[in-house]
């Protein structure tokens, strides 16, 4: 689905102002048009104990399609699942939001806004499916232009998030410049070729990458 045109948000988002930390703004609502300014402002929402704030890390964890490692053990993986685009949005959401997961933070005012980004054509979803068609991984974000902004990933099987990751560098590889946003690298996304830029330069890739094209299947 192409991105709808938004209306202008009542919010705007200025680095030149941030504080020299992972946090810049407390507050703001969740409205499409705030989000997609913030995220092409470098910032994205996250609440913290009942409190929405905007982060943008002063260490960006991205990965840039061409640097994904795919081990020879999860090359195997991977060929066991299907990949789907945009099949089961919710579902992935759900999954990502589970309250049993270790630090889950997608509460229901971020679910309903994700969902509303997703009927608008902005957010999309990557789906793992094992051989019977069931939903056994993924993840979902904002595409804006070249930009793809990863929110959360999940899994039921071995591999399956990192086979949703796949997918995704696949989607993206059309032969224009692109980058994945995953906001904080870790262990395991180091593990997979994810770096960290400093703000600075997040900031200015994004500031030519966050405009059309779109990849090929978002257009």
């Amino acid at each position: 689905m192409t991105a709808q045109p938004l209306p202008p948000s009542r919010y705007s988002f200025d680095p030149a102002v941030w504080p020299d930390d992972d946090c810049v703004a407390v507050g703001g609502d969740l409205e499409p048009s705030t989000i997609i300014a913030a995220y092409e402002k470098g910032a994205f929402p996250m609440p913290t104990a009942g409190e929405l704030l905007w982060w943008s890390p002063l260490e960006r964890g991205v990965l840039e399609p061409g640097a994904l490692r795919v081990t020879r053990s999860l090359r195997k993986s991977i060929r066991r699942f299907a990949i789907t685009v945009d099949e089961d949005f919710a579902g992935v959401i759900d999954a990502c939001a589970d309250s049993s997961r270790p630090g889950a933070w997608i509460d229901s005012g971020m679910r309903e806004a994700y969902l509303r980004l997703h009927q608008l054509g902005w957010a999309h979803s990557v789906e793992t499916r094992d051989a019977g068609g069931e939903l056994v991984g993924g993840l979902y974000g904002l595409c804006l232009g070249r930009l793809f902004a990863g929110e959360s990933m999940f899994h039921r099987r071995t591999d399956a998030s990192k086979a949703a990751l796949a997918g995704l560098v696949d989607l993206l590889d059309d032969g224009a410049e692109c980058l994945i946003d995953v906001q904080w690298q870790t262990p395991h996304l180091a593990s997979l070729g994810v770096t960290t830029w400093p703000r600075d330069r997040y900031l200015e890739a994004i500031s030519h990458l966050t405009r059309p094209p779109f990849p090929r299947i978002w257009r």
